[in-house]
C-alpha cells in the first residue's frame, strides 16, 4: 500500500506525461479488494469474533490510508489541472497578444500600401493636368499617413518621410494650380506708386483667358471646373477668391462706384479671351448716379460670372455651392458700403418735392439686388443696400436739418458790418401756401368753423401796419429769414409725416426730449463767460423745455394713436368672435389675432434700440393692453357659447397668451429681453384679467366657482359678480347645476 501512495506522489506534477485513467482504475481496484475483505471480515463476526478483532481493526487502517490515498490523489488532480489551466490562459495571452501585432502590422502595410498607390496615382494625374484626380489622391495619401500617425511608434524615420512627402507634393499642387489660375485670370495692374487717383486705374486690365469661357446656357468648360475643384479638395479655394476678391473691389469695382467719369470696357481679344478694362469719359457730375454704378457692376460681375465663376464645387464643410457664391460673401460688404456712401448718399433729394421721384432709385435698387440673387453672388436676406434706399425718408430729413443748421451757422457767424436799407416797402417773398386742410376733409370743415365771417362795413388797417421803420439791418440777417421762410414753405409741401412712419415718430421724441435734457443747464454753463447784456438773455433756455417735450411727447403718442386705431380696425374684421364652429368665421377670427401679433412684432423691431427701454415697455404695453381688451369686451358679449366655440375662443387667446410677451423685446440681445417678457403684467393692464377669461373658457362650474372662492379668489378680484353670472350663462346649458354654481357667484 505504501508503494502505490509512494508512486501516486511521485507522478505528481507528471500526469502530462501519463496515463490519468490508468492511475484511477488501480485504485478502484484497491477499492473493491478492500470491500471485499470487510464483507468477508462481517460475516465471521459472530463465529470467529474475538480472533477477528485485530484483522478487523488492521483492515480500518487500511481503509483509512485508501481513503487518504484518495484524497491525495484529488488535490494533486486539482493542483496540476488548475496550474496547467494557468499555464494554458497565459499561453493564449501571448498568442493573443502576438496576433494582434501581427494585425497591426498587416493594416499599418495595407496603409502604407495605400499610400503608395495614392502617390503614384497622384503623380500619374498630375502630369496629364488632372487636378481633380490628382488633389483626390493626395487626399487620400493624406488620410493613409494620418492612420498610420494613430499607431504607437508614430515618430518611426519612415512616417516622418511620409509627411515630408506630402507636404512637399501638396505644394508642388498648390503651386500648379495657382499657375492655372494665373492664366485664367490675368491682372495688369498700375504701378503701386500711381495707385492714386482716377488716372491710374486706367492702366489696369483683367484679362479672362478661354479655359475659363463658355457659352451661355452651357456646361462650365472642363479645365476651370477641375482647378476650382482642385483648389476646394486641398482647402485653397477660399484664399485664392479672397485675393482676388481683394485686387478686384480695389482696381475694378470701387473706381467704378467713385468716379462717375470711369467706364468699363469688354472686349473679346481674337479668340484669346475677354478683356476688361476701365475708360475715361468726361462728365460734369460730381458724384455718379444709382442707376450708372448698378449698370456698370453688373456690367463687371456679369462677365466674371459667365467665364469664371459660374461653377459648382463641393466642400466638405459646407456641401456644394457656387464659386460666385463665395466671391459674393467676400465683397458684398464693402462693395454696398462703397455704394451708400459714394451714391447713394448723394443721391439724395435736397428739396422735398424730389422725394416722390426717388420711387425710381427704389426700384433700381431692387432689380440690382434681384440681379445680384438669380447669379448667386447675393444670398438670403442681405439687403443693406436696399433698406437705405427704402428708409429715403429719415435720410432726407437728416440731410436738410444739416444743411439748414450748416447754412443759417454760417450766416449768424458772418460778418455783421454788410448791410441792406430796411424800407416800409421791404417785404420777404413769402412763397403760395395751399389752403389749411387742403386735401383733408376733416381740415377743410375745421379751417370752415375758424372762418371768421365778413363784415360790409369792416375797418381796413393802415397800409404801414405792422411795417418796420426805415433802418440798415445785416445783411446775413436777411438771409436767415428768408433761409427760415424756405425751410418753412418746403415744409408745408412735404409729403413726409411722422404719423407714417414709427421709427421717425419714436426718433422725433428722443430727439425733443435730448433737447429739453440739455436746455435745463445750457445757460448756467455759459453765463459766467458771456458779456452782461448777453447773460442775462442767455442765462437759461429752461422756458423753452416744456414746450419740447409736449412736442416730442405728442408726437409720439399721436402715433400710438394711429397703430391703435390699426389695430381695432384689424380686430373689427373678426366678426365679434361669435359662431366660431363655422369654419370661414374662426378664419377671420384668426386672421385677425395673427395680424395684430404681427403689427405688435414689426414695431418692436422698429423701436429696438431706439426709444429708452421704459418708454419701449409702455408703448407697446398700451396697445397690447388695447387688444385685448377689445377680446375680452368681444367674448363678455356673447350671449351664447357652444362647446365648439369655447374651445376654438380659448385657442385664439391661448395664441395671444404664447406670443404676446415675445413682443417686448427692446433690446437687441435677446437674453437681455426675458426680464421684460415676465413682467408683461407690469405694462399691460388687462393681462391677468384676460388670463382668468382664458381659463374659464376651458373650465366647468366647479373649477370657476373654485376660482371665484366666495368672492375672494383670483376671478373675483378681475370680474365682478354680473360678469362671471353672465359668462357662466352663455357657456353652459341652463341646468339644475349651473342654477347652483350662479347661486354661489356673489359678491363678497
Amino acid at each position: 500500500m505504501a508503494s502505490f501512495v509512494t508512486e501516486v506522489l511521485a507522478s505528481s506534477g507528471k500526469l502530462e506525461k501519463e496515463d490519468l485513467n490508468c492511475k484511477i482504475s488501480k485504485l478502484s481496484r484497491k477499492v473493491e479488494e478492500t470491500k471485499e475483505e470487510v464483507c468477508d471480515i462481517i460475516n465471521k463476526r459472530y463465529n470467529e469474533f474475538l480472533p477477528s478483532m485485530q484483522g478487523a481493526e488492521a483492515l480500518m487502517g487500511q481503509a483509512e490510508e485508501v481513503s487518504k490515498e484518495i484524497d491525495i490523489l484529488k488535490s494533486c488532480i486539482e493542483t496540476e489541472v488548475q496550474h496547467n489551466l494557468h499555464t494554458a490562459v497565459t499561453e493564449h495571452a501571448k498568442l493573443k497578444q502576438q496576433l494582434e501585432r501581427n494585425t497591426t502590422v498587416i493594416a499599418m502595410l495595407r496603409h502604407l500600401e495605400e499610400f503608395h498607390i495614392a502617390m503614384e496615382e497622384f503623380h500619374k494625374a498630375l502630369l496629364e493636368k488632372k487636378y481633380v484626380i490628382s488633389a483626390t489622391q493626395l487626399e487620400k495619401a493624406r488620410h493613409s499617413a494620418d492612420a498610420l500617425k494613430a499607431w504607437k511608434g508614430s515618430d518611426l524615420p519612415l512616417l516622418r518621410a511620409l509627411s515630408s512627402e506630402l507636404t512637399v507634393q501638396r505644394e508642388n499642387l498648390i503651386y500648379h494650380l495657382g499657375d492655372e489660375w494665373k492664366r485664367l485670370a490675368v491682372w495688369k495692374l498700375p504701378p503701386s506708386k500711381e495707385s492714386t487717383g482716377m488716372k491710374s486705374f486706367l492702366k489696369m486690365e483683367l484679362k479672362l483667358t478661354l479655359g475659363g469661357t463658355k457659352e451661355p446656357q452651357q456646361s462650365p468648360p472642363p479645365l476651370l471646373s477641375c482647378i476650382l475643384q482642385a483648389l476646394a479638395i486641398q482647402g485653397e479655394l477660399q484664399h485664392k477668391i479672397k485675393l482676388f476678391s481683394q485686387v478686384l473691389l480695389k482696381y475694378l469695382l470701387k473706381p467704378l462706384i467713385t468716379y462717375p467719369s470711369l467706364n468699363v470696357d469688354v472686349s473679346e481679344q481674337q479668340g484669346e479671351g475677354i478683356l476688361l478694362s476701365l475708360q475715361c469719359a468726361e462728365t460734369p457730375e460730381e458724384h455718379p448716379s444709382p442707376s450708372q454704378v448698378y449698370t456698370k457692376v453688373l456690367v463687371v460681375l456679369k462677365t466674371l460670372h459667365t467665364h469664371l465663376l459660374d461653377v459648382s464645387v463641393a466642400d466638405v464643410s459646407v456641401g456644394r455651392r457656387k464659386v460666385s457664391v463665395i466671391l459674393g460673401d467676400l465683397v458684398w460688404q464693402e462693395m454696398s458700403h462703397c455704394i451708400i456712401h459714394e451714391c447713394l448718399l448723394h443721391s439724395i433729394p435736397t428739396n422735398s418735392s424730389q422725394l416722390e421721384q426717388y420711387s425710381v432709385v427704389i426700384k433700381e435698387t431692387e432689380e440690382f439686388e434681384k440681379s445680384l440673387k438669380e447669379m448667386q453672388y447675393l444670398r438670403g436676406d442681405a439687403t443693406e443696400l436696399l433698406k437705405y434706399a427704402r428708409d429715403i425718408n429719415c435720410h432726407f430729413a437728416s440731410k436738410k436739418c444739416k444743411d439748414v443748421i450748416v447754412a443759417a451757422r454760417k450766416l449768424m457767424t458772418s460778418e455783421m458790418h454788410n448791410t441792406v436799407k430796411i424800407t416800409p416797402d421791404s417785404k420777404l417773398s413769402v412763397p403760395k401756401l395751399p389752403s389749411p386742410g387742403s386735401g383733408d376733409n376733416k381740415g377743410k370743415q375745421k379751417a370752415k368753423k375758424l372762418e371768421a365771417p365778413r363784415l360790409e362795413n369792416e375797418k381796413q388797417l393802415g397800409a404801414l401796419t405792422l411795417c418796420l421803420p426805415v433802418c440798415r439791418i445785416s445783411e446775413s440777417v436777411q438771409q436767415l429769414m428768408e433761409l427760415a421762410l424756405h425751410t418753412l414753405s418746403e415744409a408745408v409741401g412735404s409729403s413726409r409725416n411722422l404719423l407714417k412712419f414709427p421709427h421717425l415718430a419714436a426718433i422725433q421724441h428722443n430727439n425733443c426730449m435730448y433737447i429739453a435734457h440739455h436746455l435745463l443747464t445750457l445757460g448756467h454753463q455759459f453765463r459766467p463767460h458771456l458779456p452782461d447784456p448777453l447773460s442775462e438773455g442767455a442765462a437759461t433756455f429752461v422756458d423753452l423745455v416744456p414746450g419740447f417735450r409736449k412736442l416730442g411727447a405728442q408726437c409720439f403718442l399721436a402715433q400710438l394713436n394711429v397703430q391703435r386705431a390699426e389695430m381695432l380696425e384689424r380686430l373689427s374684421t373678426a366678426r365679434n368672435f361669435s359662431n366660431l364652429d363655422d369654419e370661414e368665421n374662426y378664419s377671420a377670427a384668426s386672421k385677425a389675432v395673427r395680424q395684430v401679433i404681427h403689427q405688435l412684432k414689426r414695431l418692436g423691431t422698429v423701436w429696438q434700440d431706439v426709444l429708452p427701454v421704459n418708454i419701449y415697455c409702455k408703448a407697446i404695453g398700451t396697445l397690447l393692453n388695447t387688444a385685448i381688451s377689445e377680446l375680452i369686451a368681444k367674448i363678455m358679449m356673447l350671449e351664447d357659447i357652444s362647446t365648439e366655440d369655447g374651445e376654438h375662443l380659448h385657442i385664439l387667446c391661448q395664441t395671444i397668451i404664447e406670443e404676446g410677451p415675445l413682443v417686448f423685446i427692446p433690446l437687441p440681445e435677446e437674453s437681455k429681453n426675458k426680464k421684460y417678457q415676465e413682467e408683461v403684467s407690469v405694462y399691460v393692464t388687462k393681462w391677468i384679467t384676460f388670463k382668468e377669461l382664458v381659463i374659464v373658457l376651458r373650465a366647468n362650474l366647479q373649477e370657476i366657482v373654485d376660482r371665484w372662492a366666495e368672492g375672494k379668489g383670483p376671478l373675483a378680484l378681475e370680474f365682478c359678480s354680473s360678469e362671471m353670472k353672465s359668462l357662466i350663462r352663455a357657456l353652459f346649458q341652463n341646468t339644475e347645476r349651473r342654477a347652483v354654481a350662479l347661486s354661489k357667484i356673489k359678491d363678497s
